[in-house]
């Protein structure tokens, strides 16, 4: 569409142009050959005076010296002879015109230019004492005739191309500022339709272009709205239904044998199962957790202290040693905040779940230039197939785990271009550390940042290496 608008601008305006360049150019040409010959007919006529006074020679000389032409020796009189016996015709000056273009003048009695060596001659008739008609005969060079119009030709053609290079420049502007806020709708959809719940689009542009990206966005927000709704249901009975499932589930250990305590034992597992269907349900639709707009996202240090707040009750309950560490300041990622929220659930609920009661655990933020990394770490039993736990369904040869828990954190980490790796802690137990991308395009406070990928990259290699 933009060059599109181009071609059209540079067409118009180069047809414009040479509508209005090339006849101006003719008729300044014309000017100057006119002018040209006015001025040869003014030298002519200065010698009309004398030669209605007399035919000799001298008077006539000087009259013929004393004009512009004359002096420059482009001017010639012819004088036919008189008709007495003995006269003979009179010429001063040099002769350009042949003889017969002479004749004629005199025939007809009114000027006429005709084509001689190096340029043109008026033949300017004038009438003398004796009644005959004496030729009066004006040189004019060619350089005279086109004097200032190869300059006008030229001054032409550079305002021409000067409109033409102006034109197709505002043109260029002109389908940018069209073309710029369409693509800019166009990517945005498509970011939406892959799930990128972020996309958002510059109200910008023409009035069309910009209506419609005011009414893209609200229908985005409507999007994100309905979509945190249910997530937010989801979250909500993830944390009524699941923690007190976990509280339920460990005391129905301590229950013993018996037809109650297995009853009991059989409900709850029943509970735990129905609660697993929600899960999967609710994550069903798998929206895009990164955020693509600049500043979008979540402070990752005030979504760590509110959960831990939270597990820190159970963790008191069942004689648990929690250690948090890097919360102390704002940590801002690219990720929605009931996202991180639901990948920490599953970690810190993983590992009341898997370790024994009195297992201690810590949780570790750090903040570096290009992605923050979240350390979970517990003191129990360990993961015995690490890259099986990380298969989405699979529970890595736990019982009691729906596979979803670790999934959840890997989609939450691949969102922003980071990955999840599960190791030994220095607890002696299991390390599931979260490597979150920050945004490609800006970096802690906004600042502008290159080579982020190849940064990311390199540092997942070092990390695979060790």
């Amino acid at each position: 569409m933009r060059w599109a608008l181009v071609k059209v601008s540079l067409a118009v305006t180069v047809m414009v142009v040479l509508a209005f360049a090339v006849p101006l150019g003719l008729v300044i040409q014309e000017m100057a050959r006119d002018r040209a010959f006015s001025n040869a007919e003014r030298q002519a006529a200065a010698i009309g005076p004398t030669l209605s006074i007399t035919a000799d020679r001298d008077p006539l000389e000087r009259a013929v010296l004393s004009t512009q032409a004359g002096s420059a020796g482009r001017m010639a009189v012819h004088i036919p002879a008189s008709g007495e016996a003995g006269s003979l015709p009179l010429e001063i000056g040099t002769r350009r015109a042949v003889k017969k273009d002479l004749a004629t003048t005199q025939r007809l009695g009114r000027a006429s230019i005709t084509e001689v060596t190096g340029g043109s001659a008026l033949l300017q008739p004038t009438a003398i004492s004796t009644g005959q008609i004496a030729v009066v005969e004006v040189f004019v060079p060619e350089g005279e005739v086109s004097n200032g119009v190869d300059t006008a030709w030229l001054v032409l053609a550079g305002v021409g191309i000067a409109l033409i290079v102006g034109s197709v420049a505002v043109a260029d502007r002109l389908g940018i500022r069209m073309v710029q806020p369409a693509q800019r709708l166009a990517g945005a959809a498509h970011d939406l339709g892959e799930g990128k719940l972020g996309a958002r689009v510059p109200e910008q542009g023409p009035t069309e272009l910009r209506s419609a990206a005011i009414a893209f966005n609200s229908m985005a927000d409507q999007v994100v709205q309905l979509l945190a709704n249910e997530r937010e249901l989801a979250a909500d009975l993830s944390h009524r239904l699941r923690t007190p499932l976990t509280v339920l589930r460990l005391n129905a250990a301590s229950l013993g044998e018996g037809p109650a305590a297995d009853q009991t034992r059989a409900a709850v597992a029943q509970l735990e199962r129905e609660v697993d269907t929600i899960i999967r349900t609710a994550r069903e639709a798998k929206p895009q957790t990164a955020a693509s707009l600049p500043g979008a996202g979540c402070d990752a240090s005030e979504v760590v202290r509110e959960r831990m707040d939270f597990w820190s009750a159970l963790a008191e309950d069942e004689g648990r040693k929690v250690r948090v560490a890097g919360v102390d300041r704002p940590v801002r990622i690219p990720v929605a905040r009931p996202e991180l929220a639901a990948a920490l659930d599953a970690l810190l609920g993983n590992v009341f779940r898997h370790t024994p009661e009195g297992t201690a655990f810590s949780l570790d933020v750090h903040n570096g230039e290009d992605a923050v990394i979240v350390l979970v770490s517990d003191a129990g039993p360990g993961i015995t197939d690490p890259e099986a736990a990380m298969a989405r369904g699979n529970s890595g040869g736990r019982d009691g785990s729906t596979g979803l828990g670790l999934d959840i954190v890997r989609r939450v980490a691949e969102s922003t271009g980071g990955d999840v790796r599960i190791g030994s802690s220095v607890l002696g137990g299991t390390e599931v550390r979260i490597w979150i991308g920050l945004d490609p395009r800006e970096g802690p406070g906004g600042v502008r940042r290159r080579g982020h990928r190849g940064t990311v990259k390199r540092r997942k290699r070092a990390s695979a290496q060790r």
